[in-house]
């Protein structure tokens, strides 16, 4: 019978090297939040002439924002992350006056002066029942003249409508044109801004989830098995959670790898496969000691973690499976939370059979040692009188 508790240096020492590095990175800074924690304002994008990464951000140093930070995507795409920009207009003008009943447009004096319509202007054009022309919103604050009503412009029906563009005269808006005018036509995939209010609320929201989560945990195992089974039920789920922690930070150190707020939602599962994987084994161990009484707690703990291996193993090889091809297949938007979720649960096996039985069998031997020490001081002191 291959002995697992005997070997139980080696495997803390393995959690050793895999957890401390981590650690390290982590007081190093390595962990790079995304905006949904820090504020901002993040946009995929590929322009025509396909910038590097080096040379967009020395172009965004140039235009004011030297702290923006962009990667490359591939296929051409680029992720531009700035402080928050401004996506819609700070203020919305009063309307302009609705166009005449013989569809002509009137536009503010203001803006038939300067031969441009005020972009926070709104103009509403309404065409006689004779009209049968079709205008469609546009982007540019520049235009000339809505077309009367006796124009007749046609329409194909079947053509796709397009999405609205983002508002003109805003610093965003200001920023895309210069872009576009230096590397060509630009075409964005996503955009999003956050503020720094919804940040800081979301690390805090986050951080209460994590502690409430495992103190539940805590209070269920100590109930169930008792405060030294509970107390190592925890402590291996530490282990989990700084490893995927740490990974993050040394991934985030080097590639500048960004966790997101789906990456809280992976560390929630992480915790509840972890204990789940580690409940199998105590409750294995506690049906043991009855089985097998009389034999050292070592044993029993031996016994129970080669008759629960396997299971566990198969269970969490058929999540592997699934994770790794997601990892490797898998959109981009949610490849941080399945490859937490990979590392998570390969952790929560390992720690569950290397590390939450070993803490028990080892604080039983140091209590079994502690006893024995008392035992015979207390004889020592007996003879002495």
């Amino acid at each position: 019978m291959y002995d697992v508790v005997g070997k139980r240096n080696l495997w803390f020492a393995i959690s050793a090297v895999l957890t401390i590095p981590g650690l390290i990175f982590i007081f190093l800074g390595g962990l790079r939040p995304s905006i949904d924690f820090t504020g901002g304002t993040e946009w995929e994008v590929r322009y025509a002439d396909q910038p590097s990464a080096a040379e967009m951000t020395a172009t965004l140093a140039e235009l004011g924002y030297p702290d923006a930070l962009v990667t490359d995507l591939g296929d051409g795409f680029l992720r531009i992350r700035t402080e928050p920009i401004d996506l819609v207009p700070a203020e919305t003008a009063a309307p302009a006056p609705s166009a005449s009943a013989s569809g002509s447009a009137a536009a503010s004096p203001s803006a038939a002066a300067s031969g441009s319509l005020d972009p926070s202007a709104s103009v509403e054009a309404r065409p006689s029942a004779s009209a049968s022309a079709s205008v469609e919103p546009s982007a540019s604050a520049s235009a000339s003249a809505l077309p009367s009503a006796s124009a007749s412009v046609s329409v194909s029906p079947s053509a796709e409508p397009t999405p609205p563009p983002l508002a003109e005269g805003t610093e965003f808006a200001e920023l895309e044109d210069e872009l576009e005018r230096r590397f060509g036509a630009g075409d964005p995939r996503s955009v999003r801004t956050v503020g720094p209010i919804i940040g800081a609320e979301l690390i805090r929201t986050s951080a209460i989830l994590i502690g409430v989560g495992e103190l539940f945990i805590l209070a269920y195992l100590w109930m169930r098995f008792g405060f030294r089974f509970g107390t190592a039920a925890i402590v291996a789920l530490l282990h989990d959670v700084i490893l995927v922690v740490g990974t993050f930070a040394i991934l985030g150190y080097v590639f500048n790898v960004e966790f997101d707020a789906l990456f809280v939602t992976a560390l929630l599962t992480i915790i509840g496969f972890s204990v789940h994987d580690t409940i199998v084994v105590f409750d294995r161990i506690r049906e043991n000691r009855v089985r097998h009484a009389g034999e050292s707690f070592g044993a029993i703990v031996n016994h129970s973690i080669l008759q629960t291996a396997g299971r566990s193993i198969i269970t969490s090889l058929t999540v592997v499976v699934t994770l790794g091809a997601l990892v490797l297949l898998g959109p981009p938007t949610i490849r941080t939370f399945t490859l937490a979720l990979l590392l998570g649960v390969v952790s929560g096996t390992y720690s569950s059979i290397f590390n939450a039985s070993q803490i028990l069998v080892a604080w039983e031997d140091w209590d079994s040692r502690r006893k024995a020490r008392q035992g015979r001081a207390g004889t020592a002191r007996s003879g002495a009188r």
